[in-house]
């Protein structure tokens, strides 16, 4: 019988590690953005680019990153980007303290700590097949994308008391520290060994690199199909969220905390599917499952629309929350699939890859959302992106991995 995943040492190790610096990131979602606003009076487009800061640079690094996560170590790059994070985020509580902070020191401080998040993430994916092994990766996924999904909940909420009880510099201060924290905990995670297939630091082998995996995937019908219902997914996403603020306080006039529990819903979603992902992946199968949780989950999405006073709103809850249930399964079985039919030398590569283009359709939701809202009003955003995440089911339905049951769901089909 094989050791719960958390017994081993390895393992346990790096899920710690990982929670700490999730609880950090989260922290500093909430905590910088305040501080621009109570500290500096920045205005709605300063903290707007300041949120979007993070996204930008995965956008820039996602290919580069890759291809440098898979030629040198990992576990020593997560360190690195631990240190590297802490040293950013330390320089805001001492600028503050010194009365010289602006918004630019905080518009560079948001992208190091982007860009160090970036390849810490995806140096912590390539590494867990080496850890624990291909077969037990929807087990091990489950735990960590379930954590990832209460930290997201957990770490917004208590940067918002740190905030209100202690001021925006001490929790920044904290989210620095929690880098450290999980910096400490990584040196007791082995360092797989390292696949060299070419000078490290040569452009014509960066390019040929990142060209060769995204032919990996392209070449992959399970990854294609996978990355375009993720796409669909993130695409629709910000079209059904991100004019919330306007149509819940703004039109119907409900206080702000309502907002807050209808987004805190996604997380609650994501971390009911992200702990029965495992148990539906091994009735199903991986492929199966996918589809029919899809199948289920994706319609319901277009009542979101019709959220309004009263049941409408609760109603619209219940739909957002079995939305976001679809997307804890997936984040669980499809990472675990494209884990299990990547080579090791690729693994940077495909996550750095397909991170890229489902953060760019994030990006474009957010960018439609706005546009659709101002040209034909909120609820035309809604139900675009209902619409889209209503059928989003399909790429799952036309490719082969529909057909894969629990003993071909890791072949690359």
């Amino acid at each position: 019988m094989e050791a719960p995943l958390l017994r081993l040492h390895a393992f346990r190790n790096l899920y710690v590690a990982g929670t700490v610096s999730q609880l950090g990131t989260q922290i500093g979602y909430v905590a910088l953005p305040l501080l621009a606003v109570t500290a500096l009076g920045a205005g709605a487009g300063e903290v707007g680019l300041l949120s979007a800061l993070a996204t930008l640079t995965a956008l820039v690094l996602g290919l580069p990153a890759g291809a440098w996560v898979d030629r040198v170590r990992r576990r020593r790059l997560m360190i690195a980007m631990d240190a590297a994070r802490a040293a950013a985020l330390l320089s805001v509580p001492v600028a503050w303290g010194a009365g010289v902070l602006s918004m630019a020191q905080l518009y560079v401080v948001t992208t190091l700590v982007g860009a160090g998040t970036l390849l810490f993430d995806v140096a912590s994916m390539s590494i867990v097949p080496g850890l624990i092994g291909r077969e037990r990766l929807t087990s091990a996924n489950s735990l960590l994308v379930g954590t990832a999904a209460g930290m997201d909940v957990a770490g917004r909420s208590v940067a918002g008391v740190l905030v209100q009880v202690a001021g925006a510099p001490v929790a920044v201060l904290l989210d620095a520290l929690s880098y450290l924290w999980s910096a400490a905990w990584l040196r007791g995670v082995p360092e797989p060994a390292l696949a060299q297939d070419g000078p490290a630091g040569d452009a014509e082998s960066l390019r040929a690199r990142i060209a060769e995996g995204v032919r990996f995937i392209l070449g992959n019908r399970v990854l294609v199909a996978a990355l375009v219902q993720g796409a669909m997914a993130n695409l629709a996403f910000p079209l059904c969220s991100v004019l919330l603020p306007v149509l819940i306080v703004g039109q119907l006039g409900y206080p702000e905390w309502v907002l807050g529990a209808y987004l805190a819903v996604s997380g609650l979603g994501v971390l009911a599917g992200s702990s029965s992902a495992h148990l539906l992946g091994r009735r199903f199968g991986t492929g199966r499952a996918v589809w029919l949780v899809s199948l289920v989950t994706a319609p319901p999405a277009l009542v979101i629309p019709f959220l309004g006073p009263g049941a409408w709103l609760w109603a619209a809850a219940a739909a957002w929350f079995v939305v976001t249930f679809r997307t804890g399964v997936n984040n669980v079985l499809l990472v675990s699939l494209r884990q299990r039919v990547t080579p090791d030398h690729l693994l940077g590569r495909m996550t750095a890859t397909m991170r890229l283009l489902l953060t760019g359709a994030v990006g474009l939701g957010g960018l439609l959302a706005g546009l659709i809202g101002e040209l034909w009003g909120v609820r035309a955003s809604l139900w675009t992106g209902a619409v889209i995440m209503a059928v989003s089911w399909l790429p799952i339905h036309f490719s082969a991995l529909r057909r894969s049951g629990p003993n071909t769901a890791g072949q690359a089909l």
